[in-house]
């Protein structure tokens, strides 16, 4: 049964003519210029230590004082009391008060604890984008001229 495979076959249908392996060569010419396979970035060796990556190891670069700094610089200015005589945060906290007085039952949608929520962690997440892009832009230099 192997042997069957090994030799040309015979097509039935042809006349009992044999296919024979075409020979396969390499199409060149002297108008076309030889390819060229372009060499990905990424398969450098020794880049990355072997990894295939695209970013740093450490492109978070996360520290600590952007945290705590962005942290007290939002607390700050929410809580000045700018909305009826309320801040922003104690305006959070109290629905979040009020919304455990019956607990096991979630907030409605029309609850302003909705509001709250979203203003005051919006604020907060915009802080602390605009304090790791000044602080990691004045330690790596990046505002020098």
């Amino acid at each position: 049964m192997a042997t069957a495979f090994a030799t040309p076959s015979t097509v039935i249908g042809l006349g009992g003519s044999s296919v024979s392996r075409i020979n396969t060569k390499a199409f060149s010419s002297s108008f076309l210029k030889p390819t060229l396979r372009a060499k990905n970035p990424l398969r450098i060796a020794g880049a990355s230590g072997g990894r295939f990556t695209c970013f740093e190891r450490n492109w978070l670069r996360r520290d600590l004082n952007v945290v705590g700094f962005g942290l007290i610089g939002w607390l700050a200015p929410s809580s000045i009391p700018a909305i009826d005589g309320k801040s922003l945060t104690g305006l959070f906290f109290e629905s979040i008060g009020t919304e455990l007085a019956h607990f096991p039952t979630p907030p409605a949608l029309t609850s302003q604890f909705w509001l709250w929520l979203v203003t005051w962690h919006l604020g907060l997440f915009i802080c602390l984008t605009f304090g790791q892009i000044g602080f990691k832009g004045r330690t790596e230099d990046y505002f020098e001229r």
